[in-house]
């Protein structure tokens, strides 16, 4: 397989490259618990695609709030994260519309959006993902029995690590599982992976170089997403090559799974003392931030964040 980090015929290809003009409406905003992140992600893009001599029409958007679509575009370019824009919905809205967009269609989009049914699409495809289980109210006292510590309990349908938390007691299981059950209603309970965090990001079926995520903080959360300025993202990382290759194939195959296009990034947690790697999950819209990993992966591999922009459209162009 060729890796984009490799091949400087992509990086001479993408310097010949002319440009037709195309109107662009760039979503962000939206009604989840990410839209911040959305939103400065949406100008990111927005001002990247201008920067190409694109028009672009930068709009905010949520289920009850529609208009921007009403405006003609040659294309719509999502940079929507979490619910509504990154689950399927506005995916759906768009086909119906018979609208060209960016990113990967309603199914998988759902599907990555589901961690539990994206865990089931790796296992089928034979992704490895860590140990899981579904937790409701009223199977607390049963997960407290087949559990041993720690564990990672997090959200079914819900992006950037909101909510997750890294559980080492008992006392503090019994609690976390009681708090996030009152508000989804149902939780993910994970085994834990000790040992590197990478991440993955896929262009066009092709992986970019690997990531290692190192964070001061527990884990890499929210704060050390999008706040911490000494949260370190690592390209030379203390791992064979063959194990950093088996991720990358790994992270095509798991996108395959689901259904992605475009592109997508995928996490991973490796086992420090045998070094398998385990699929966490996919997102079908990472950000596009200066914090942001697929626009990074993307700069090392050659292809500048105006450039990342312009191939993901010209992916959806190409459909």
């Amino acid at each position: 397989m060729t890796r984009l980090a490799d091949s400087a015929a992509v990086r001479i290809a993408e310097s010949k490259l002319t440009h037709k003009q195309l109107k662009i409406t760039v979503l962000s905003g939206g009604p989840s618990a990410e839209r911040e992140v959305s939103l400065k992600s949406g100008r990111a893009v927005a001002a990247a695609l201008e920067s190409l001599g694109h028009k672009v029409r930068i709009a905010d958007i949520a289920p009850d709030s529609l208009e921007a679509l009403a405006i003609p575009a040659d294309l719509v370019f999502i940079a929507l994260h979490g619910s509504f824009g990154e689950d399927g919905q506005l995916q759906q809205i768009l086909e119906r519309h018979g609208i060209r967009y960016t990113g990967s269609g309603p199914e998988a989009s759902a599907l990555a959006m589901d961690k539990v049914a994206a865990k089931y699409r790796f296992i089928e495809a034979e992704v490895p993902t860590p140990r899981f289980d579904v937790v409701e109210a009223g199977k607390i006292d049963e997960a407290m029995r087949n559990w041993s510590l720690p564990v990672v309990v997090k959200p079914i349908a819900d992006g950037s690590s909101v909510d997750t938390t890294i559980v080492r007691d008992p006392a503090g299981l019994r609690d976390v599982l009681s708090r996030m059950t009152a508000k989804y209603g149902r939780c993910l309970v994970e085994q834990y992976i000790a040992g590197p965090e990478l991440t993955v990001g896929v262009l066009r079926d092709e992986p970019l170089p690997p990531i290692q995520i190192r964070t001061r903080r527990e884990f890499y959360n929210y704060e050390a997403k999008y706040l911490d300025e000494d949260t370190e993202y690592l390209f030379d990382i203390d791992l064979p090559a063959p194990t950093l290759r088996l991720v990358q194939d790994l992270s095509v195959k798991a996108g395959q799974a689901l259904g992605c296009r475009d592109f997508c990034r995928v996490d991973w947690m490796v086992d420090a003392v045998t070094l398998q790697p385990y699929c966490l999950e996919i997102n079908t819209i990472p950000g596009f931030t200066d914090h942001s990993l697929l626009p990074k992966a993307a700069a090392k591999a050659g292809i500048g964040f105006a450039m990342l922009c312009q191939r993901i459209v010209e992916s959806a162009l190409a459909r």
